[in-house]
């Protein structure tokens, strides 16, 4: 009869860059057999995970679309002689790109400031995980005439003049000029997404915008700065250890929240003036719904200004907006 082999197991710690190695004595022989570490490879997958995750941070890329979306709605909303599908989707991506340069222009001439707040201590600037020399000015500048020209050719020079206003507002009016020096950086900042609103509008009107698209850039100037004031009350340390002057920092967050509650029933209300110059029920539907999530958030953070209810007024305004601009392309496409 045979015996069986007593077999001890014994983990060996994995050196930098591998995942482990595992040896064994089989007792019987007195003999130690060694399996290698494997070297940890990352899967293409979790790379192009980690490239997108970059490049979507870097250049903002979520307030970018945001920035688009509102173009393309405005050019839904406005009347006139129909667009060919290429040049929607051109003057759109000229939009997105426009704004994606002006953010990443932030995030290098902010790196600074971004060093001191916990929710931007991890960009790539600031961690080393990108250059911070000029090379970045000249693909940013790059970027910006590419978008511009591509509006230009999509749409005309109006239009491609009003692209280049706004991200000429973010990246140099808010973030250079604005920013460090007064709580008015972002009431003047809003004028960015006015004119993503004005662009979308030149491109079916290359003159004086009829009334919608007026109110629509209207209600994006008073809709930035209690959507950003929200997240400034949610981040108040972080702004006050940066030295930035946003309002909670300034006037402190009871009074802040005060004066996001007065915005937003400003902006909501305008938001229902299209339904007198010809947009219908689905907007009106996207009106109703957004403004009334967006005023009842308002009113809890009056009522308690917490983080928490600062970031659920944060994520209320976001929803407000998606569900004007749709309504808009919605209305819009059925009434068209």
């Amino acid at each position: 009869m045979r015996s069986k082999a007593t077999v001890q197991r014994t983990v060996v710690p994995a050196k930098a860059g591998t995942r482990y190695g595992v040896a064994w004595t089989p007792a019987s022989a007195g003999v130690t057999v060694v399996i290698p570490a494997q070297p940890v490879v990352q899967p293409g997958a979790d790379r192009a995970r980690a490239a997108i995750a970059l490049v979507t941070g870097l250049f903002k890329l979520r307030i970018g679309l945001v920035i688009g979306f509102t173009a393309l709605a405005s050019l839904a909303a406005t009347p006139g002689p129909s667009l060919e599908g290429w040049r929607i989707a051109a003057l759109g991506l000229a939009v997105v790109l426009s704004a994606a340069a002006a953010g990443g222009f932030n995030q290098w001439y902010e790196r600074d400031l971004d060093a001191h707040m916990r929710r931007t201590r991890g960009r790539p600037f600031v961690t080393g995980e990108l250059a911070h020399d000029s090379r970045w000015l000249w693909l940013l500048g790059a970027i910006t005439l590419g978008s511009i020209a591509l509006a230009a050719h999509a749409a005309n020079w109006l239009a491609a003049l009003h692209t280049f206003l706004g991200a000429f507002v973010y990246a140099v009016v808010y973030t250079v000029w604005l920013k460090r020096r007064t709580w008015w950086n972002i009431v003047i900042g809003g004028l960015a997404g006015s004119f993503a609103v004005l662009a979308g509008a030149a491109a079916v009107v290359p003159g004086a915008p009829p009334t919608v698209p007026i109110v629509l850039a209207v209600v994006l100037f008073l809709w930035t700065p209690p959507h950003f004031w929200s997240l400034a009350i949610a981040c108040h340390e972080d702004y006050k250890a940066a030295r930035v002057p946003m309002l909670p920092v300034v006037v402190g967050e009871a009074r802040c929240a005060r004066v996001i509650l007065a915005y937003t029933v400003a902006l909501v209300a305008l938001s229902f003036v299209p339904l007198a110059f010809g947009m219908g029920w689905i907007y009106g539907a996207g009106a109703a719904i957004g403004g009334g999530l967006f005023v009842y958030a308002s009113l809890r953070l009056a009522a308690n200004p917490t983080r928490k209810t600062a970031l659920a007024n944060f994520f209320a305004s976001l929803a407000q907006l998606t569900l004007l601009l749709t309504g808009a392309i919605v209305d819009s496409a059925l009434a068209g």
